[in-house]
């Protein structure tokens, strides 16, 4: 059985009979493949099998390299950006921190969203609104020219979080 991506076409059709649909979407009835591919020589056209499952099996009349140009666009611009995630604590040391907003560099330069996440143990939940203070200085400070806050920092529970997408 053929995959997603992996339409029959012209001679590949095996049935019998099939249900055929014009290029404007018009039901044409069911014919034997021959008649169908004769029909859609005639029009210049391919015949695709679009639904194989049902009975007799529907093919359209169509061009099929067109179709899978417009199939693979429709891919490649609906794939939304990924959302990557930073994490680390209050006292991280600076170098670690400088390579973690390295990575989120990368990630923004790429168009990906980036969520930073703060996890804070022990005493380190006294003071929040100081560690949300240091994560926005720290953004601004690596990050400010290539990117923007879209979720501020929120305290919830024993983490700071923050999203931040590119501009």
């Amino acid at each position: 059985m053929p995959g997603e991506d992996e339409l029959r076409v012209n001679h590949r059709i095996r049935f019998h009979e099939l249900r055929v649909i014009d290029e404007n979407g018009e039901q044409m009835g069911i014919m034997n493949p021959d008649e169908a591919r004769a029909l859609a020589n005639e029009r210049g056209l391919d015949l695709v099998e679009v639904a194989p499952q049902s009975r007799p099996p529907v093919c359209r009349i169509m061009d099929y390299g067109k179709y899978k140009y417009q199939r693979s666009k429709k891919a490649t611009t609906s794939a939304s950006p990924e959302i990557k995630t930073i994490q680390f604590r209050p006292k991280t040391g600076e170098h670690d921190l400088e390579t973690k907003l390295s990575n989120a560099r990368k990630f923004l330069e790429r168009g990906d969203k980036v969520r930073f996440v703060m996890r804070m143990r022990g005493r380190e939940h006294a003071y929040p609104e100081r560690w949300v203070a240091l994560m926005k200085a720290h953004f601004e400070e690596a990050l400010g020219e290539i990117a923007r806050i879209t979720t501020p920092p929120s305290h919830q529970g024993r983490t700071i979080s923050m999203m931040v997408e590119p501009t």
